[in-house]
């Protein structure tokens, strides 16, 4: 059975004064079936935050642009992104004196496989039909705190430190990079990457079950409406990117003669 793929990204300021996420679905530059999903949650004062995860845009695409599908290494070459983002987002620190940091999560689908990475607490989910498969964890101290078995994931959602990351892009210490992929694929598969301006609002089962009956990009709309209603005013900046992985329709031939 072929695969076809539905994809969309959007975004939404929120009740922010500016929009300090980035979003984008890069096509490979030369290599059909190959693209680059990223989310970039940027963090650091007035353009400080916009500017670091536009770097990390940046850097993925011009690690795009350079894979070879053929001979190098997926998982490697997300944290290279990632690791070249990192160090381009702290000297920028010194030529603007300002404090950047971004979050990144970035999936890459190449036929037959997805690999994805993350640093800090934007995040990727992989559905099958409306069923999580997969989720990543966040580098942060409240999830560290449930790893512990110190609090519960429902506690962990108002928990006075939730915004608390251990590890992002641009910061003092090397990133918590953290990588995986799945060769399993099938119609029905879905992959949501997000930032916690998204998730905040939605639990495992609500966001598998409005993907898997929406399009990509119906999907899209319903879910920013819906964080944009239970924000209730005090929303942050949000950004998603949706990938489906539907049944392709058999292409038809041309018209028989009679």
């Amino acid at each position: 059975m072929a695969i076809a793929v539905d994809a969309c990204a959007a975004q939404h300021q929120g009740d922010r004064k500016e929009q300090q996420d980035r979003v984008a679905i890069l096509p490979h530059a030369r290599k059909r079936g190959v693209a680059l999903a990223v989310v970039a949650d940027g963090m650091g004062g007035h353009t400080g935050g916009a500017l670091a995860a536009e770097q990390v845009v940046h850097t993925a695409k011009t690690n795009l642009d350079q894979f070879s599908s053929a001979d190098e290494d997926p998982q490697r070459m997300l944290e290279n992104a990632m690791r070249e983002a990192h160090t381009m987002i702290k000297a920028s620190r010194f030529m603007n004196e300002m404090d950047p940091h971004s979050t990144a999560v970035m999936l890459l689908l190449q036929p037959g496989k997805i690999t994805w990475g993350h640093c800090g607490d934007s995040r990727l989910y992989h559905f099958r039909g409306h069923k999580l498969v997969e989720r990543s964890v966040d580098h942060s101290y409240v999830e560290h705190l449930v790893a512990l078995g110190k609090i519960t994931a429902e506690q962990a959602l108002t928990h006075p430190n939730r915004n608390v990351l251990l590890a992002s892009l641009g910061g003092q210490d090397d990133p918590k990079i953290t990588l995986s992929e799945t060769v399993n694929l099938a119609s029905g598969d879905a992959f949501v990457l997000c930032s916690d301006g998204l998730w905040a609002y939605f639990d495992d089962e609500e966001l598998g079950m409005l993907v898997a009956q929406n399009s990509a990009r119906q999907a899209c709309e319903i879910l920013i409406d819906k964080a944009r209603r239970r924000a209730n005013g005090s929303g942050d900046n949000l950004s998603l990117a949706i990938v489906k992985l539907i049944e392709a329709l058999p292409v038809k031939g041309p018209a028989a003669r009679v």
